[in-house]
């Protein structure tokens, strides 16, 4: 059977790729500091948040609920590894819009949706992050209470993770009509199909992501041990 977690891979490394191009090349490419092109601070902005935020939490997702070698121990740490970078990134991610606000002169989480859900997002995956260190990294803690927060702490990281796309693509949307609106973008240019691809591949990761963490896999008896009860197939 064709591994299904290929296809989640596939599809990260496309929203990578996608997003690269569309900041390095038709947008000039990347910086942290400059005096002379500010967007190319803000150009860092999109490429950690999906690079960092969403394609490493697709991975931190896909590899504890997948049937890999290793021990529930393993998985829970590199869950939680990958998880931490993302977390970074995201950090640093909006640091960066941060930045390029304050050098342009242009007010900090204005009034549209992707600064609000994005602003959420962050503090609920910060919330999520903290919750699970302590449910399930505590060794005081009762088995029965960490039985009981799994499913909750799945479902929550679940919505996160799906808001943390609805942020991406609402951002993906604005960057473009702001772009369109200032005649920096033909509506029908290359750019904007790379732009409107990526905003395709992120629904189709997520798609994929959500699938491989809340449905098994038809094989999952026979590949699964039994041992990992709380781990399913994909």
């Amino acid at each position: 059977m064709f591994p299904f977690t290929i296809l989640v891979h596939l599809a990260g490394i496309l929203c990578v790729t996608l997003v690269m191009v569309w900041m390095i090349y038709f947008q000039g490419g990347l910086a942290w500091s400059t005096s002379k092109n500010k967007r190319l601070i803000f150009n860092m902005h999109p490429v950690l948040m999906i690079v960092f935020y969403i394609f490493l939490s697709s991975e931190a997702i896909v590899h504890f609920k997948s049937c890999i070698p290793g021990t529930r121990s393993y998985k829970k740490m590199v869950h939680t590894a990958l998880h931490s970078v993302a977390s970074t990134g995201a950090i640093v991610g909006v640091a960066a819009v941060l930045k390029f606000h304050n050098e342009v002169g242009t007010d900090n989480f204005y009034s549209s949706l992707h600064s609000w859900l994005g602003l959420t997002t962050i503090i609920f995956f910060g919330l999520q992050w903290t919750s699970g260190i302590l449910v399930f990294f505590c060794p005081r803690l009762h088995n029965y209470i960490r039985s009981r927060g799994l499913p909750w702490h799945v479902f929550i990281g679940l919505l996160v993770y799906v808001a943390a796309l609805a942020s991406a693509e609402s951002g993906i949307v604005e960057l473009v009509a702001l772009l369109q609106g200032r005649n920096l973008m033909g509506r029908f240019s290359l750019e904007a199909r790379v732009a409107r691809c990526l905003g395709l591949s992120l629904l189709v990761l997520g798609a994929l992501v959500v699938r491989s963490a809340v449905l098994p896999s038809p094989s999952s008896t026979s590949v699964c041990p039994k041992t990992e009860s709380h781990t399913t197939c994909s």
